[in-house]
């Protein structure tokens, strides 16, 4: 008695689809999952990156989206603009307040913002690049193996 998944005419069908995988083929496949790791990394990054920047007040220090952290330093930023210029406004660095110029605490915020921008700014170029380059690997192995493979996430 002999056993058979699909019928002798099923398994020839299935035959007839097969494309050999080559080396390059398989370096290929390999290199757009690298890619799509990075890709999965570096969205992450984008979303959760701890970005080491000084609290005003007494925000807590956590976790936030490099957008949301853009967002809170050009709100408190707005605030600071109605503060009076003569009373000195707590700056968090670390665990600890100290108490600084309106001017100076602005400035510290410009250079807080400019280099939030200047990640946001690296991580998507670096996006970008990684895409670009899946995006051409996906062209080439939809060509070699057709529906035999799934390169969508």
């Amino acid at each position: 008695m002999q056993r058979r998944m699909l019928s002798k005419e099923a398994e020839a069908a299935v035959g007839a689809d097969e494309v050999e995988v080559r080396r390059e083929d398989q370096d290929n496949i390999n290199r757009f999952s690298r890619l799509r790791h990075r890709e999965l990394g570096l969205v992450d990054e984008l979303k959760l990156k701890n970005v080491s920047t000084f609290d005003i007040y007494e925000r807590s220090a956590n976790q936030i989206s490099v957008q949301k952290e853009k967002e809170d330093l050009d709100d408190v930023s707005g605030e600071l603009e109605l503060a009076d210029e003569d009373e000195p406004v707590l700056y968090k660095i670390g665990d600890s307040f100290i108490s600084l110029p309106l001017p100076e605490v602005q400035e510290l915020l410009t250079k807080s913002a400019e280099n939030i921008e200047e990640e946001l700014t690296l991580v998507e170029e670096k996006l970008g690049t990684i895409r670009e380059e899946m995006s051409q690997l996906k062209v080439e192995l939809y060509a070699r193996f057709g529906r035999s493979i799934n390169l969508e996430s």
